[in-house]
């Protein structure tokens, strides 16, 4: 990759890897410096990398800086013992965003990286795979618990509306 090439993707990626950082770590200075500890990273490694996979790179990259900043702060929550109930609730409430925000909040790390690359970044399975280093079929898991932690938690839309 050479200097040209590595402008483009700053340019064409920077806003994406923003995105995805921040809906994670809810902090836009954090966001931030992730962004920018990325496409260090990238430059240091220019040589290395196709311009061709570039993105998947950049996101491969901020997926495990994320990881190892949740694992340094030890903000990282085993909901596996969690019963959903206790999160759902009923009341009236017509600013459905602001409630899929909270509910993504309370998602175990792995699940809310996976279910934000595929429903928001619109990547596929085996991309999501080769960005987060899992198996394409725990992927597959992590979204499809995910999915359904969303939907008791936020229970019907009719109640919503």
């Amino acid at each position: 990759m050479n200097l040209a090439e590595y402008n483009k993707s700053v340019d064409d990626f920077s806003d994406g890897l923003f995105r995805f950082l921040l809906k994670n770590c809810k902090d836009k200075e954090k966001s931030r410096d992730l962004v920018q500890d990325t496409f260090e990273k990238l430059w240091l490694n220019h040589k290395n990398v196709e311009f061709e996979k570039v993105k998947s790179y950049l996101f491969t990259v901020a997926y495990h800086t994320l990881v190892d900043l949740v694992r340094r702060e030890k903000k990282f929550t085993d909901f596996s013992n969690v019963d959903a109930k206790n999160y759902s609730h009923n009341e009236q409430y017509s600013d459905m965003q602001q409630i899929l925000h909270q509910a993504i909040d309370l998602l175990p790390a792995d699940q809310k990286s996976v279910v934000l690359l595929r429903d928001y970044e619109g990547y596929s399975y085996e991309e999501i795979a080769e960005i987060t280093g899992l198996s394409e079929s725990q992927v597959k898991v992590y979204i499809f618990r995910a999915r359904t932690f969303l939907k008791n938690y936020i229970g019907k839309v009719e109640t919503l509306v």
